[in-house]
């Protein structure tokens, strides 16, 4: 069945508002235009999810809008992205700030470790600032034949029937528009309207904060290539804080689920346990934002999906959330370019469900069930933490951690490695216990 021809009944964001709307007035207004038989789909949100999204859709044939409140302003991030998606989602190499081939953990002991002895030569993790970023996957989009929309969306009304369209409402310079679609791909974040109008459920979220701080150039010096990762109580009683660089900064932050209103305390604990290094810095910066904790129980419903930070794909352990967000976009907007035969047809929740959120799962889940046990285990306690670090210390571990990072991929172990691993485990849990008791009885 074609996709139906009343979306031509509302307006389309590329006509001037000033034919449309009259001076002054808030009142939207409906006008005819040519029926078209292509599908059209909306993207909210112009982050790396959306912008995968969109350019997927795009490239596959189907009418797209992106709308985006704020495409100056990035989400508060790390930016640090594996290996592989420099090639995957061909990313340039000039956007990148810094490749990092050395990371430092530090234990609530101030043991630290250098974790990053089995990386090869042509590895490394890449930092980016996330509006450069965004900027660069939403203007790729673009090229793909999407509409950007500057716009906040302020309701999405939902379709009477399988077959009748999703209205968005939005204001772009103070003035309200509507637009009717046939498909909704939510990524517009931990907040996300499309998960509110779809029901989706609501999740646990993190809360991330931090502040770009530029440093002296002989204090940037000594991150030319190195990030660092902070454990313990202080900095997080349940995640870890971070120094990483940037082009002529470094981001320093924290995060946390279940101190969020001490996250400012927090925040002055990383900054007191880095101070010696990033004396003389000039706070550039300073940025917080919600982080899902783990994925909402619905992320599809009728013909609305949601990806990214939306559907609540970052990881646990590490926090890792941009790949993730950029891959489940793609994924979406594939899904549907093949289910609606390259816009040439309609598509039901049961496309969505098998295109996309069945594949994603298939691939990820066990990713995501993995780590999220993994924080269980060593976050919890300062004992936990100490284990933790003593591990990193390891190179099996550091080997199995960089390669199933950098290319996300399982990583292969031998059979006798693994067991070691697991023994070493068990012995550093233990060993650690008693380090975490002394440090609270001292």
């Amino acid at each position: 069945m074609a996709a139906h021809s009343f979306t031509a009944l509302y307006h389309h964001p590329n006509q001037p508002l000033t034919k449309i709307f009259k001076p002054k007035t808030l009142k939207p207004q409906k006008i005819i235009k040519p029926i078209t038989s292509k599908l059209r789909a909306a993207v909210i949100g112009g982050g790396p999810a959306g912008s995968s999204a969109a350019e997927a859709l795009a490239t596959g044939g189907i009418e797209t809008y992106i709308f985006e409140r704020s495409p100056e302003s990035a989400k508060p991030c790390g930016g640090a992205i594996p290996l592989c998606m420099l090639d995957e989602f061909s990313i340039p190499s000039h956007l990148i700030d810094r490749k990092v081939t050395q990371m430092k953990i530090i234990s609530p002991s101030n043991l630290t470790v250098d974790f990053g002895k089995t990386l090869k030569p042509n590895e490394f993790i890449s930092m980016l600032r996330r509006e450069v970023l965004d900027n660069f996957l939403r203007a790729r989009a673009e090229e793909r034949g999407a509409t950007l929309v500057k716009a906040l969306v302020t309701n999405i009304e939902l379709p009477v029937s399988k077959t009748s369209p999703y209205i968005i409402h939005y204001i772009s310079n103070n003035t309200k528009g509507e637009l009717a679609v046939d498909v909704v791909i939510g990524a517009d974040g931990a907040h996300s309207k499309v998960a509110k109008a779809i029901k989706a459920g609501e999740y646990t979220c993190a809360i991330a904060f931090q502040e770009r701080i530029r440093l002296p150039e002989e204090k940037m010096r000594y991150y030319e290539n190195l990030a660092e990762m902070y454990v313990g109580d202080d900095v997080s009683p349940d995640f870890y804080g971070w120094v990483f660089p940037k082009c002529d900064h470094v981001a320093v932050g924290t995060g946390t689920v279940s101190s969020r209103q001490n996250i400012k305390h927090l925040q002055c604990a990383i900054r007191n346990r880095v101070k010696h290094k990033i004396v003389g810095g000039e706070i550039v910066k300073v940025e917080a934002h919600p982080i899902p904790e783990h994925p909402r129980p619905t992320r599809v419903r009728g013909r609305a999906a949601l990806v990214g930070d939306a559907a609540g794909y970052v990881t646990k352990c590490s926090g890792e959330g941009i790949y993730f967000a950029a891959k489940s976009g793609r994924m979406c907007g594939e899904g549907i370019v093949r289910a609606s035969e390259n816009g040439r047809k309609m598509i039901g929740e049961a496309d969505l469900r098998r295109e996309y959120l069945r594949k994603w799962d298939d691939e990820y889940f066990c990713t995501f069930k993995f780590l999220d046990i993994l924080q269980k285990v060593f976050y919890g306690s300062n004992a936990g933490r100490e284990a933790l670090v003593e591990l990193c210390g390891k190179e099996y571990v550091q080997r199995m951690t960089f390669e199933s990072y950098l290319y996300k991929r399982l990583a292969k172990g031998g059979a006798l490695e693994d067991a070691r691993m697991a023994m070493d485990t068990i012995g550093s849990l233990i060993r650690c216990s008693v380090v975490g008791w002394e440090m609270m009885d001292g």
